[in-house]
C-alpha cells in the first residue's frame, strides 16, 4: 500500500526502507534534501515541500509521522490544513500520550484520523524488525494493518508462548492494537521506563565487578575515608568483556541489551569513547508520573531515571551543598577528585 514518511533520521530512513522491501509505495520527505535522495536512490518517491508530498499521496492518504516528539504540534499546524477527509495521520514517535488524545480528537473535528504508534527496535529495526504498540480507532488499525505486518518481525521472531493461543491476537507478530487513542503511546511509556531500569541493572551490576580491584590498591588513611576492612576480599581482576559474553549463554539474565553490551565492550574494553551522559527522552520522566497518579510504587523505575540525572551533572549543586555542610558542621575538608585510592605497594 501507498504510505508517506516524514521524518528521515535513524529510525524514520530504516522503516522506510523496510517498507520498500515489502514492496510498499512509499513517499518521502524530510527537511534535508540528502535524506530524501538516500531513500529516492532505494526506489522511493522524494518530496521537496509538504504541498507536494501531500499531493503526490492518493487519497485516502496515510502520513506517518517519524519526528522528535516535541516537533510534532508545528508540523500538524503545516500539515493539517494540507489534508482532507478520511486520510490518517500516524505518529510513531516517543508522544506523550496526553498529546495523543488532544490531537486526535483535533483531528477528528475536520475527519482525519490518528493513530499513534510506539516504535521500538532502535537502529536495528531494519534488519530485526520493529515491535509496534497501536493506539487509536480499530478499523483505522485495520486499514494499516499491511503496513505493521511489513514492520514487524514476524511470527517466528521468537519461540511460540507455551500455552497461548495461535489465534489470539497479532502480538505474536511484533505488533498489537493496544486501545483507544493513546493507548500505543502508554504502553511504549511503561515499554521504556521499564528499559531505564533494565539498563540500570546491567550497569551497577557491572560497575561492581568494575571495581572488584578495589583491594590491590592502597586507601589514603584518615578521618575523612571509610577503611576496606577486607582488602583480601576484592582482588579480581575482572574481564568485563568475557563476562558479557557468558551470560549471553543460557543465563536467565540474558537479553537484547545484554547482547549491545558484549558487543560494545568487544568493540571498547573500557568504554573509553563514552563521557557516561545519559539522556532521557521523556518517557521514562511520564512513567514514573503515572504511577504517582495511579498510586502505583515503581522504586525501581525511578531510581533508574534519576541516576540519568546524575549522569548529566545535575547532582553536582547537591553534592556541593553537602560537602559545604560536612565542612561546616565538622570542619571535613573536601577530597579531591581522583584522591581515593593508591596503587598498593606490594601490588604495583
Amino acid at each position: 500500500m501507498q504510505i508517506g514518511m516524514i521524518g528521515l533520521g535513524r529510525m524514520g530512513a530504516s522503516m522506510v526502507t523496510r517498507l520498500l522491501r515489502g514492496e510498499h509505495d512509499c513517499v518521502v520527505h524530510n527537511h534535508t534534501p540528502e535524506a530524501i535522495a538516500r531513500l529516492v536512490a532505494l526506489g522511493a518517491t522524494g518530496a521537496a515541500s509538504l504541498q507536494q508530498f501531500v499531493d503526490l499521496l492518493q487519497a485516502p492518504r496515510v502520513v506517518w509521522l517519524m519526528v522528535p516528539a516535541a516537533a510534532v504540534d508545528a508540523l500538524l499546524e503545516q500539515l493539517t490544513p494540507l489534508l482532507q477527509p478520511g486520510d490518517i495521520v500516524i505518529d510513531g514517535g516517543n508522544s506523550h500520550y496526553h498529546d495523543d488524545l488532544r490531537r486526535a480528537t483535533a483531528l477528528a473535528a475536520v475527519s482525519i484520523a490518528h493513530v499513534d504508534v510506539g516504535t521500538s527496535g532502535g537502529v536495528a529495526g531494519l534488519e530485526r524488525g520493529y515491535c509496534l504498540m497501536i493506539g487509536g480507532a480499530t478499523a483505522s488499525v485495520q486499514h494499516l494493518a499491511p503496513l505493521f505486518v511489513t514492520l514487524a518481525p514476524g511470527a517466528g521472531s521468537a519461540a511460540p508462548t507455551p500455552g497461548r493461543r495461535e489465534d489470539q491476537s497479532s502480538a505474536d507478530q511484533g505488533w498489537l492494537h493496544c486501545g483507544s487513542h493513546g493507548a500505543g503511546h502508554f504502553v511504549k511509556m511503561v515499554h521504556n521506563g521499564i528499559e531505564y531500569g533494565v539498563m540500570a541493572a546491567y550497569a551497577e551490576g557491572l560497575n561492581i565487578l568494575h571495581h572488584a580491584n578495589i583491594g590491590l590498591h592502597e586507601h589514603v588513611v584518615d578521618a575523612e575515608t571509610t577503611p576496606l576492612r577486607e582488602p583480601m576480599h576484592y582482588q579480581y581482576e575482572m574481564d568485563l568483556p568475557e563476562i558479557t559474553e557468558v551470560w549471553r549463554r543460557g543465563s536467565v539474565i540474558g537479553s537484547w541489551l545484554l547482547d549491545l553490551t558484549a558487543a560494545a565492550f568487544a568493540a571498547d574494553p573500557g568504554l573509553n569513547d563514552y563521557a557516561g551522559r545519559v539522556s532521557d527522552s521523556g518517557e521514562g520522566r511520564w512513567a514514573v508520573q503515572a504511577a504517582i497518579d495511579e498510586a502505583v510504587p515503581v522504586p525501581v523505575l525511578s531510581a533508574a531515571l534519576y541516576a540519568r540525572f546524575s549522569s548529566r551533572g545535575d547532582a553536582d549543586f547537591a553534592n556541593r551543598v553537602q560537602s559545604a555542610m560536612r565542612n561546616e558542621f565538622g570542619g571535613h575538608v573536601e577530597k579531591p577528585v581522583g584522591g581515593r585510592l593508591l596503587p598498593r605497594r606490594d601490588n604495583p
